[in-house]
C-alpha cells in the first residue's frame, strides 16, 4: 500500500507541476509592446450614462462583412471573432451571448458590412487574444455596440507588429484630415523702423458687432462664412460633425441640423 500511495503523490506532483504556466517576462514585454502600438493607433470614445458619445475618438472602417451588433438597450453585446480572414458570429457564440443577455427577442439587431463606420470604445489585450468594442451612431434612432475578438494563432501571442497587421485587416483607424495638415511656418521677426501707427479709433455711431448665429438648414459653406474652418471635422457617411471652440454643428447631408 505504501508503493501505491507514494506512486499516487509523485502523479499528483506532476500533474500540478504540469497546470503551472507562470507569465514570462518575454510574454509581459509582448502585451506591453502591443497595448502601446493599440494606443499610438487607436483612440478610445467615452460614453456617457445614457449612452451617448462624451468624447469623440476614433472612427474606424469596417474592412470586412458580417459584423454583428445589437441595440444599446441590451446588458451586454454579442462578441464576433475574426479568424481565417472573415469576421464570424457562429451558433455558440449566438448562444453564449443569450446567455448572458437574457431574452434579446424585442432587441434590434444589425450586420455592419465592409465600408460602414463606427466609434472604437474599448480594447483588451488577453491571454488569448485581443478584443475590442465598438458603438455606431445612430441608425434609425438605434445605436448599436458590439464586440470582436482577435484570437492568437495557436493560442499563442505573436509580434506585436504581426498582430496589428491581422487587426488591420479588419478595422482601420480613420486618418484625421486636420492632423495631417500643417501650418505655415511665420517668417522671422524684423526690428521696426518706427513705431507702429495706432489704427484709428472706431466712430462713436458705429453699431455692436452682432453675435454670430447658425441655424438650421444652412449649408456648410454659409457655416464656414460666419464661424471661420473648424478645429476638427469627423465624417461619418452622410453625417459630418464639425467642432469649434465652443461648439459643435452637426451636419446631415451637408445641412445644419443641430448645434450643441
Amino acid at each position: 500500500m505504501l508503493k501505491y500511495g507514494l506512486f499516487a503523490v509523485g502523479l499528483c506532483i506532476v500533474f500540478t507541476s504540469g497546470l503551472s504556466h507562470p507569465v514570462s517576462a518575454q510574454t509581459t514585454d509582448q502585451k506591453e509592446l502591443l497595448e502601446q502600438k493599440l494606443n499610438s493607433q487607436f483612440k478610445l470614445t467615452s460614453i456617457n450614462a445614457e449612452g451617448d458619445i462624451a468624447g469623440a475618438g476614433s472612427v474606424l472602417v469596417l474592412q470586412k462583412d458580417d459584423l454583428e451588433m445589437c441595440s444599446t438597450a441590451a446588458k451586454v453585446p454579442p462578441t464576433n471573432t475574426y479568424k481565417g480572414g472573415k469576421i464570424s458570429f457562429g451558433f455558440g457564440a449566438s448562444l453564449a451571448w443569450v446567455a448572458l443577455a437574457g431574452d434579446i427577442s424585442q432587441i434590434p439587431q444589425r450586420k455592419f458590412v465592409k465600408g460602414e463606420k463606427f466609434w472604437v470604445k474599448s480594447f483588451d489585450v488577453q491571454e488569448d487574444g485581443v478584443i475590442f468594442q465598438f458603438y455606431s451612431d445612430p441608425i434609425n434612432d438605434v445605436r448599436y455596440y458590439g464586440k470582436l475578438k482577435f484570437p492568437y494563432p495557436k493560442h499563442t501571442m505573436p509580434p506585436a507588429d504581426e498582430m496589428m497587421k491581422t487587426i488591420a485587416e479588419a478595422i482601420a483607424a480613420q486618418p484625421d484630415e486636420n492632423a495631417a495638415a500643417q501650418q505655415a511656418p511665420a517668417p522671422p521677426s524684423q526690428p521696426p523702423t518706427m513705431p507702429p501707427i495706432p489704427p484709428p479709433p472706431p466712430p462713436p455711431d458705429a453699431p455692436p458687432a452682432q453675435p454670430k448665429t447658425i441655424s438650421k438648414g444652412q449649408t456648410r459653406d454659409q457655416v464656414v462664412i460666419i464661424m471661420g474652418q473648424p478645429q476638427k471635422v469627423v465624417s461619418l457617411g452622410t453625417k459630418e460633425i464639425d467642432y469649434y471652440p465652443d461648439m459643435k454643428v452637426i451636419f446631415i447631408n451637408g445641412k445644419v441640423t443641430d448645434v450643441q
